[in-house]
């Protein structure tokens, strides 16, 4: 059974950071790509990054260098970093598992139930 499941959300202030974790389970991990995407409150889900096993990641436009993905396949575990969070990151993130390393929603096959981040102004 595949399973992805985020944590690390919170409340956090303006300038601060936070660290979410997604851990996955049923699928060998060394073989997928794994993305994060968010999506606001009335707004279309938003592609944060992603990373291929052994690659290098890349981002969406907005991150602009505050955000860093991270993979651990020993450990089947990947990895949002998030500093100078602003109130506009005020979103559930979500990880994603899927065959390409793209920005594009539909390339990922299983998703994780989503972590809420709040930043407060």
């Amino acid at each position: 059974q595949v399973r992805l499941v985020e944590s690390g959300g919170g409340l956090v202030q303006a300038g601060g950071s936070l660290r979410l974790s997604c851990s996955a389970s049923g699928f060998t991990f060394s073989n997928v790509a794994m993305g994060w995407f968010r999506q606001a409150p009335g707004k279309e889900r938003e592609f944060v990054g992603t990373v291929w096993s052994g690659g290098n990641p890349y981002y969406g436009n907005f991150v602009k260098g505050r955000f860093t993905i991270s993979r651990d396949n020993a450990k089947n575990m990947a990895y949002l970093q998030m500093n100078s969070l602003k109130a506009e990151d005020t979103a559930v993130y979500y990880c994603a598992a899927g065959s390409r390393a793209t920005g594009w929603g539909p390339d990922y096959d299983y998703w994780g139930q989503g972590t809420q981040v709040t930043v407060s102004s």
